[in-house]
């Protein structure tokens, strides 16, 4: 069985039809190896503190350029100016990105209102992969991020519309939003190593303080039925990522009394993001992240701060800026829509392909059905290539094409959150340029594990599938 490949259809009948999730036992001797610290990631201890202190000083630096001035990226004029600049940086600092009290309450209330609504909304209880530092044992996941999500936007309508809260000050308080949401993500990192260790819950650790502070301590953290991985995933950051864009339009009709194409075209695309990552929660226990990704500083900030804070510039840009200075013609808001609802089809359907095979071969055939079910989004007897290790490899669908189809549609989906400002500023191509990297960065990083964990059978499958990204391209 290990060097063909089948059909669920071929397996249906098979003895271990559903239970093969649990790898053989020399499987479970390189999940071992791979679930321990061999070497480091990221430049190391040294790499690590770069990260640490050196986004968030790129985060301000962009948004500095955006706000004022104008969307162009500043230096220095001469040594000379080395030292007013960087006053002049720290005083916008200081005065339009302080920790003020309103910030903290409208932050630090969404924080606390997803909690409660992840608590008590009713879910759809969900189960994910054998883990392999726990045992092979399986974890539940309650998965209600669409309900709560639907509840916080009604929640929002009702605030903006009786004046209690008006959207329009998310964008106008960025910066004030931006300091919380970082020291919330440095707070909460640092927190749950030290809980972690004094628990004694860590796994994979390093020995090196601030490195495993980066890479994270806990593996599975909870809060009662709450995955805070995966509540934190997202239930904060994608919900500020619309919301910033529903200010943004919001404050484009108070001032203009019309909301742009171009920030039309962010609301939708930040609904789709977010109602994906919400419609198919159940998908998300299935993935990298859950099943081997640690809790630190690397996910944590990232979704505290980095990604509603960093995704956003050119709703910011668009929202700050004259609309004649971004209008496209009408044959260009067609491609422009065109190519993001094409994209978005391609990496939610990828997406779905790959998360029901993986519960497919644990012998789950119905699935949670959410709005928007699309075309092509489950495979009828998947083929794939069966490992020795006891894990299979799928070949099917979108994934008969390309290693990871769901990463190029993702990227191309934010190449267009740039291109909705066209070429008024560089700084909202930060997405699309950063993401890229990652995306490239992350692919080593498993490709490598799994060459690790699958040996002659992962060449089989790179024989089967030979396109990383894009088909005769890479």
């Amino acid at each position: 069985m290990s060097d063909t490949s089948l059909s669920a259809r071929d397996v249906e009948a098979h003895p271990d039809y559903g239970t093969r999730a649990i790898p053989s036992e020399d499987g479970k001797k390189i999940d071992k190896l791979l679930d321990s610290h061999t070497e480091y990631e990221f430049g190391g201890p040294v790499g690590v503190v770069g990260i640490m202190a050196g986004f968030p000083i790129l985060m301000y630096y962009l948004w500095i350029c955006l706000v004022f001035y104008d969307g162009q990226l500043v230096f220095p004029h001469s040594l000379d100016d080395v030292g007013p600049f960087f006053g002049r940086m720290w005083e916008h600092i200081r005065v339009d990105a302080s920790p003020n009290w309103y910030a903290w309450k409208v932050y630090g209330g969404l924080i606390l209102y997803e909690l409660f609504l992840a608590l008590w909304v009713p879910g759809y209880m969900q189960e994910g992969l054998p883990v392999p530092s726990l045992g092979y044992k399986t974890l539940m996941y309650k998965c209600n991020a669409l309900g709560c999500v639907y509840i916080t936007w009604a929640t929002a309508a009702v605030l903006h519309w009786t004046g209690v809260f008006r959207l329009t000050s998310v964008i106008d308080n960025f910066g004030h939003l931006m300091t919380v949401a970082m020291i919330v993500g440095f707070g909460v990192s640092f927190g749950a190593y030290f809980v972690t260790v004094a628990t004694g819950k860590q796994i994979r650790m390093s020995g090196n303080f601030i490195y495993d502070v980066f890479m994270g301590a806990c593996l599975n953290p909870r809060l009662g039925p709450i995955d805070l991985k995966m509540w934190l995933e997202v239930r904060i950051p994608w919900v500020i990522v619309f919301f910033m864009a529903v200010s943004g339009a919001c404050k484009q009709y108070e001032t203009y009394g019309y909301v742009t194409p171009n920030m039309a075209f962010m609301c939708l695309a930040t609904w789709l993001y977010l109602n994906a990552c919400a419609k198919g929660e159940e998908c998300i226990p299935q993935t990298w992240d859950m099943f081997h990704e640690k809790w630190g500083f690397m996910v944590i900030f990232w979704n505290f701060a980095g990604v509603p804070f960093s995704y956003v510039y050119s709703v910011v840009y668009t929202a700050n800026h004259d609309p004649e200075l971004y209008r496209f013609s009408t044959f260009t808001y067609v491609l422009l829509f065109a190519t993001l609802l094409t994209a978005y089809y391609f990496w939610d359907t990828s997406n779905s392909q790959k998360s029901r095979f993986k519960m497919q071969s644990k012998g789950i055939t119905e699935f949670r059905r959410t709005f928007p079910q699309l075309p092509r989004g489950t495979i009828t007897n998947p083929k794939y290539i069966q490992t020795a290790h006891g894990n299979r490899l799928l070949i099917d669908g979108w994934w008969a094409y390309s290693r990871k189809p769901n990463y190029v549609a993702d990227w191309i989906m934010s190449l267009t959150w740039g291109l909705c400002q066209g070429v008024c500023s560089p700084i909202p191509y930060f997405y699309s340029v950063f993401f890229i990297v990652v995306l490239i960065h992350r692919v080593g990083r498993d490709f490598e594990r799994c060459a690790k964990k699958y040996g002659d059978d992962w060449a089989r499958y790179c024989g089967a599938v030979p396109a990383k990204f894009i088909p005769g391209v890479y």
